[in-house]
């Protein structure tokens, strides 16, 4: 009985520990072990600097093996590049440091924009090669001779530590990326099938929901990332890579249809239409209940999906017979009405198709093909705003001047190492969302890392013998700083400390006892951290208010193309870019103000309105007999789009009022055409379609929460 008790009790602690903890401890022994694994190498082949090897290593290594391997080939890209570039700008400007230094500040901050530019792994691709050239070049600015040999050198060093981190991670224990996608695809499901019940069936303040959609923002955003992790990982995940990003779209839609729904129901709340709220409510509620109700399995997913296809092939004929009584009300009432009928179906519609392919994932079989296939054609599209590029190369070019000229002036035999420490800084913190918390971080993992190299170099180095020994001795340093860097606010101290330890106190095979350089070169180090975080928080912060404007007139320039764009793959390049803008202004905007609430105000207006307007795009392509019904359908329709437009490239008033009456006249000649085709039931249907998506335009441009009616 007590062997069974302890069983029972016992295994799942440790499983929970192995989920949690444990693959803290394990992430550390795998760092720690390729770390020392490179150090042993490099020493073995005699290589001029082992700890880079061993820095390369503390810089690469990541939790997942995905992670890994595509830092590692995107790092070997960089690396190359870097080193190239480090010899062509040596052979053009020999012995001229002014020159060559000019240069390689026009090089780094090149290279970290377009960094900022192409983001995820190719963001390291391009850090590697500008900070590459910079590790290389500039210590040899004076010796042209060396210059050769050193970047050999350098990038077989390098190379050992890429071989190293990539071997421990796939090797030892592997923790695959692939895993950790479908586990987070479950927790989404799970979350927003919550979320979405408690919309329907309760409603939630606007702030609450703001908070929780903001919040499936960032998934969206880091989805299509952990999404890459794996492609170079997994075979699988790589040949359903199309699949999944369908997946994340099909997301993206129901996402936009609860926000629709939800913005209706309270708008219907707010005008006093009770009857109106009466009569849907009871579809809302039963949805609430069908999504409540389901399990937590994938499985599961399916049997939502052949629930709620079952609800949605009665609802149009439930929707009629609760429709009925209410036709002797008001035009405006019933149009209410209609479109909560229309939103709720198109919501269930997305709804399904986002299980069906979600609960497609555990079966070696592909999903069926969607019934739109067309909509999911475009990759999802990511946008950065051309001012935030320029800003970055500028800020870049400003710290790494500010450090190469006091070396020059100086001559400071430590100098180089702080023209690396900036490059390196303003490299690391250039997707940060604090960077002047992370140089700050960064210069104090310094300060502790110079302390502790200088303890090893005076009292271990000296008293120890063995490799064996020696590992000994680093692991628990080396652990320490893997350990904090896992810390999600504290991660600038962790790589601070482990990174400069290597580079200024890891042992090569001849150890040089000169604590005197040991310490200047600490100096210049935290000096450039320093130097960075006043640059960052003084004279370019990144939340400037000029710099946030621009970001969120490309956020409603989204709208703009939902206006004006080609129609074939529009609603993924339109979400997609969305989301993406959004999340980074929620980077920048890390403290909450009412900068923060405007921009999610703005997200959600776009997202709302420019998908209306693609619905009422598609719609009105779909019924392209309506254009020969009524001699003004056509321009009304170009009208609405264009006025729509001018509101989010120029808010204001007069475009405001000017758009509700565009939507209002073509409103009125959809009525009239609906009149001429009533007694065709598919044309009734079709206009009827089109009415639903401008009376949801007009309501949402009504609505006084709206930040164009709050301006």
């Amino acid at each position: 009985m007590w062997q069974s008790f302890n069983r029972q009790t016992f295994s799942p602690a440790v499983r929970d520990w192995a989920n949690s903890d444990g693959l803290i401890w394990l992430h550390l022994l795998k760092t720690v072990t390729a770390g020392l694994l490179a150090l042993g190498i490099a020493m073995l082949l005699d290589l001029a600097q082992p700890r880079i090897a061993m820095t390369t290593v503390f810089v690469l290594m990541q939790p997942f093996s995905g992670m890994v391997l595509a830092k590692s080939f995107y790092r070997i890209l960089g690396t190359a590049v870097g080193t190239v570039a480090a010899l062509v700008l040596g052979a053009l400007f020999v012995q001229q440091p002014e020159l060559y230094m000019l240069g390689m500040i026009g090089w780094v901050s090149a290279c970290i924009a377009a960094a900022v530019r192409y983001r995820h792994f190719r963001w390291y691709g391009f850090v590697l090669a500008g900070y590459t050239a910079a590790l290389i070049g500039i210590p040899n600015v004076t010796a042209p001779h060396g210059l050769f040999l050193a970047a050999l050198t350098r990038a077989a060093e390098v190379a050992v530590g890429i071989v190293c981190s990539s071997a421990v991670s796939a090797l030892i224990v592997p923790q695959r990326s692939s895993l950790a996608l479908r586990r987070a695809l479950h927790r989404r499901y799970a979350n927003f099938t919550a979320f979405a019940a408690d919309v329907l069936n309760r409603g939630i303040g606007r702030g609450q929901f703001e908070r929780r959609f903001a919040d499936l923002v960032d998934e969206i955003v880091g989805f299509e990332a952990t999404r890459t992790f794996a492609a170079f990982e997994d075979p699988a995940m790589r040949s359903r890579s199309q699949h999944l990003g369908r997946l994340n779209g099909e997301f993206m839609d129901a996402c936009a249809r609860l926000h629709a729904l939800h913005q209706l129901l309270k708008r219907l709340r707010a005008n006093g239409s009770a009857p109106m709220v009466a009569a849907i409510k009871p579809y809302f509620d039963e949805l609430a209940a069908l999504l409540a109700s389901r399990g937590e399995a994938t499985i599961d997913a399916s049997r939502v999906a052949a629930r709620l296809r079952l609800f949605q092939t009665s609802l149009p004929r439930r929707v009629r017979e609760t429709r009925r009584p209410l036709e002797p009300i008001a035009a405006e009432s019933l149009a209410d009405f209609d479109t909560a009928a229309e939103l709720l179906y198109r919501f269930v519609d997305e709804w399904i198709r986002y299980s069906e392919t979600y609960a497609s994932l555990a079966r070696r079989k592909p999903a069926s093909p969607q019934r739109n296939p067309s909509r999911y054609v475009s990759r999802y599209v990511s946008r950065t705003n051309s001012f935030v590029v320029a800003f970055t190369f500028v800020r870049s070019a400003v710290v790494m001047a500010i450090a190469g000229w006091f070396w020059i002036a100086t001559d400071w035999p430590s100098g180089g190492l702080a023209v690396i420490g900036a490059a390196l800084a303003c490299a690391l913190t250039s997707t940060a969302p604090n960077a002047t918390k992370m140089a700050v971080q960064m210069a104090v993992g310094a300060v502790f890392a110079t302390m502790t190299g200088y303890l090893f170099t005076c009292y271990v180095y000296p008293n120890i013998d063995g490799f064996p020994l020696l590992c000994t001795m680093l692991a628990p340093v080396l652990a320490l700083g893997a350990f904090i860097a896992t810390r999600k606010h504290a991660a600038g101290y962790g790589i601070g400390f482990s990174v400069f330890f290597c580079l200024l106190a890891g042992p090569d095979n001849v150890v040089t006892y000169t604590p005197d350089l040991l310490i200047n070169n600490g100096i210049a180090l935290t000096a450039s951290m320093l130097l960075a975080a006043l640059v960052f928080a003084v004279v370019f912060p990144a939340d400037m208010p000029w710099l946030i404007e621009r970001i969120m007139g490309d956020l409603r320039a989204q709208a703009v193309c939902a206006c004006r764009d080609e129609l074939p793959g529009l609603n993924q390049r339109f979400q997609s870019s969305t989301h993406d803008l959004t999340s980074q202004l929620r980077m920048l905007l890390t403290r909450r103000s009412r900068r923060r609430r405007d921009v999610l105000r703005w997200m959600l207006a776009t997202l709302e309105v420019g998908h209306a307007v693609i619905d009422l795009r598609n719609e009105t392509a779909r019924a392209a007999y309506a254009h020969a019904l009524h001699p003004r359908w056509s321009s009304a329709i170009e009208r609405t789009c264009d006025d729509l437009a001018q509101l989010f490239e120029r808010p204001g008033t007069r475009a405001l009022e000017r758009a509700l009456i565009s939507v209002r006249s073509a409103t009125w000649i959809a009525q009239d055409m609906l009149q001429t085709v009533h007694a065709d039931r598919d044309r009734r249907h079709d206009l009827q379609r089109i009415l639903s998506c401008l009376h949801f335009i007009r309501t949402a441009l009504l609505d006084k929460d709206a930040p164009f009616n709050t301006r």
